[in-house]
C-alpha cells in the first residue's frame, strides 16, 4: 500500500490520526452545517485515517461518496488508487491517471502514477511519469528511489546508480535510499559495495529487518559473522511486525544453512512461515487446473491453428520457482541475438483481463473462447511491440516467469512460433529451495509443506498436460542435466532457440546487466552441483513435504 502524502493535502485537511491511535467511527458531516468542499475534506481525512489503518473497504466507501458529489475530486482519486495498489493495479492506473489529469502539476500524483506502471511491467511509461515527477519537484527523493528501481527492473542499473547517489546527497537517512543504492549494486554482482550500504542501513536504524536479510545474501558464510547475534537480538525486539520477524528469520536461517547448521535454519524457515499468515486454497487451485486442462484440448487448438502471430521472437522459460530458470535466462541471455528480460508481467495481465485468474475455478470455456483470430492477432502484436522495447535488435527476448508455466495454453494461441523452455529440478530439491526463500503472499501456496508439496503435484499435473496438447513444443530442461553437462545442455538451449552456438553462453556468471530475483548471487557464479539432493539436509524436517509429494518423489 502506498502510505505517502501528497502536498496537496495540506491544502485541503489536516493529516488524520496515526494508525497506532484510536480512529474515530467515520462521523458523516451534515449537508446543512458545511459547506461542501468542507464536508469532503472531512470525509478524505476519515479515508485516509482508515486508510492507515488498513480498514480498506470503509476508506474506499468514503472516497466514492465524495466521488459521487465532486466527480472528479483528485485526492479522492490518489486515495483510492493507494487503496487499490498492490490488489488491483489496473484499477490504481485509472484513479492515479484521472488525478493526473485533474491535477497536472502535482509531482506526487505523477510518480503514484509511475509506481503502478511499475507494478504492472509498463516501465517505459513508469519512467515518464516519475521523470515529470522530478521536473516538477527535482529534489523529489521517493521520485529519485522510485525512478532508480524502474530503471533496475527495466534492465538498466547503470541508469539507476546515479539517482540513488543523488538522493544520497539529499537525505542520506531516507528509508529508500541506502536499500535501493544497495539493491541497484547487488544486481550488478557489486556485493561488497552492497553490503557496505546495507550496514549503514543498520547502524542508523533504518529498515533494520529488511537491510539485515539483503545483507545476508550478498556473501556465502563459512563462519558465523558478527551480525547473526544481531539478528537473534533483533527478533526478541516486542514491537516486531510480522513483516520485520519473516524477514529476521530467513535472515537467520540463511546464515545457519550456510553455516551447515540445518536443523536450526530449519527451525527458523518455519518460524518465518508461521510469521506470514498466508494461506492458500489448493483444493480451488485444484479445481482451477482441472478447467485448464477440460478447456485447452487438441480439438480446440486445431481448431484455432493460425491463432496469433508467426514471429519467434519470444522465449519463455517457465517452471517452479527455485528450478534454475534465472540460470538458464543468464545462459540464453549471453548469447549475443539473445536478450534475457527478466520476469515480466505482459502475459499474465492478459490472461486476468480475459478471465483466467487462478482464483477462480470457475468455467474458463468461455474466456478462452471470447478470443477470436483478431483478437489474438492484436494481443500478439502489443505483446511483441512490449518486447521489442526493451530490446529493438535482439532476435528473442526471454521473459522468465516461472509461473507462466500455468499459461501455456495462452501462449500457444498467441504465440505459435514461440520457444518455450520448462526448468525442472528433482522434486524434493525444488520444494525445499522454495520453502527456504521469502516470497510474496502471492505465492502463498509455499506457506506450510504440505500445501507446498500438494501444490507441486498441481504444477506437475498441469506440465503433463501441455506435453501431451502441445507435442514437441517445450524443451524440457533438466537442473541435474545442466550442472552435470554445462556445455552439452546450454549447447541444446542454444539449438532450441533456433540460433548458432557461441562460446559467451559457458560464460554466463561475467555478463552484464541486471539479475533480480532470490538467485542473483548464485548466477554470478560459475555453475555448481552443491544444490543436488540438497534435501537430504533437512530429511527430518520435511517429512510432511515428502509425503505429499508421493510418487513424484526420487530417492
Amino acid at each position: 500500500m502506498n502510505n505517502r502524502l501528497p502536498p496537496a493535502w495540506s491544502k485541503h485537511i489536516k493529516p488524520g490520526p496515526s494508525p497506532k491511535s484510536k480512529l474515530p467511527q467515520p462521523n458523516l458531516p451534515k449537508a446543512n452545517s458545511l459547506s461542501r468542499g468542507q464536508a469532503d475534506d472531512e470525509l478524505l481525512k476519515q479515508a485516509y485515517a482508515l486508510q492507515q489503518a488498513k480498514r480498506l473497504n470503509e476508506a474506499q466507501d468514503l472516497c466514492l461518496r465524495v466521488l459521487s458529489r465532486t466527480p472528479n475530486h483528485p485526492l479522492a482519486l490518489y486515495i483510492l488508487g493507494t487503496i487499490c495498489l498492490g490488489y488491483d493495479d489496473e484499477a490504481a492506473l485509472r484513479y492515479f491517471a484521472r488525478a493526473v489529469g485533474e491535477e497536472p502539476k502535482n509531482p506526487y500524483y505523477h510518480l503514484s502514477l509511475g509506481e503502478a506502471y511499475v507494478k504492472v511491467g509498463e516501465y517505459s511509461a513508469a519512467i515518464e511519469r516519475m521523470l515529470h515527477a522530478l521536473q516538477l519537484k527535482p529534489d523529489l527523493v521517493d521520485a529519485l528511489c522510485a525512478l532508480g528501481r524502474a530503471y533496475n527492473e527495466f534492465d538498466k542499473p547503470d541508469m539507476a546508480l546515479p539517482l540513488y547517489e543523488k538522493a544520497l546527497k539529499i537525505n542520506r537517512n531516507h528509508p529508500k535510499v541506502r536499500l535501493g543504492l544497495a539493491g541497484a549494486l547487488t544486481s550488478l554482482g557489486r556485493m561488497d559495495e552492497a553490503a557496505v550500504y546495507l550496514k549503514e542501513a543498520i547502524k542508523h536504524r533504518i529498515s533494520v529487518p529488511t537491510a539485515y536479510n539483503d545483507l545476508v545474501q550478498t556473501q556465502k558464510f563459512t563462519e558465523e559473522p558478527a551480525e547473526f547475534q544481531s539478528i537473534l537480538s533483533e527478533l526478541r525486539n516486542p514491537k516486531l511486525d510480522s513483516e520485520g520477524i519473516q524477514k529476521l528469520h530467513y535472515a537467520a536461517g540463511k546464515v545457519l544453512n550456510d553455516l551447515k547448521r540445518y536443523e536450526e535454519a530449519f527451525d527458523h524457515f518455519n518460524k518465518a512461515k508461521k510469521a506470514s499468515g498466508y494461506r492458500f486454497d489448493i483444493d480451488l487451485y485444484r479445481r482451477w487446473v482441472d478447467s485448464m486442462i477440460e478447456t485447452f484440448t487438441p480439438d480446440m487448438l486445431a481448431a484455432r491453428a493460425g491463432y496469433g502471430a508467426s514471429s519467434e521472437a519470444p522465449v519463455f522459460v517457465v517452471g517452479m520457482p527455485r528450478s534454475g530458470t534465472t540460470l538458464t535466462e543468464q545462459i540464453c541471455g549471453s548469447h549475443p541475438d539473445v536478450h534475457g528480460a527478466g520476469e515480466l508481467s505482459k502475459l499474465r495481465r492478459v490472461a486476468n483481463a480475459i478471465g483466467l485468474k487462478t482464483s477462480s475455478a470457475g468455467n474458463l470455456n468461455r474466456p478462452v473462447m471470447s478470443i477470436t483470430q483478431d483478437l489474438s492477432r492484436t494481443l500478439a502484436q502489443e505483446h511483441l511491440s512490449y518486447l521489442k522495447e526493451r530490446a529493438p535488435a535482439a532476435l528473442r527476448v526471454v521473459d522468465k516467469t516461472p509461473h507462466n508455466f500455468e499459461l501455456i495454453g495462452l501462449i500457444g494461441l498467441l504465440f505459435p512460433n514461440a520457444r518455450i523452455i520448462h526448468c525442472r529440478r528433482d522434486a524434493i530439491d525444488n520444494c525445499v529451495s522454495c520453502f527456504v526463500q521469502s516470497f510474496s503472499e502471492g505465492h502463498s501456496y509455499n506457506s506450510d509443506l504440505r500445501t507446498l508439496g500438494l501444490y507441486y503435484r498441481e504444477y506437475d499435473r498441469l506440465m503433463q498436460h501441455w506435453n501431451q496438447v502441445f507435442p514437441g513444443l517445450i524443451f524440457e530442461n533438466s537442473y541435474e542435466t545442466l550442472v552435470g553437462d554445462q556445455e552439452a545442455q546450454s549447447r541444446r538451449l542454444i539449438d532450441h532457440l533456433g540460433l548458432p552456438w557461441d562460446d559467451a553462453c559457458l560464460r554466463f556468471f561475467d555478463r552484464d546487466g541486471s539479475v533480480n530475483t532470490p538467485s542473483r548471487w548464485q548466477v554470478r557464479q560459475p555453475i555448481y552441483k552443491s544444490s543436488v539432493k540438497r534435501w537430504k539436509n533437512y530429511e527430518k524436517e520435511i517429512q510432511p513435504l515428502i509425503e505429499a509429494l508421493g510418487d513424484l518423489v526420487e530417492t
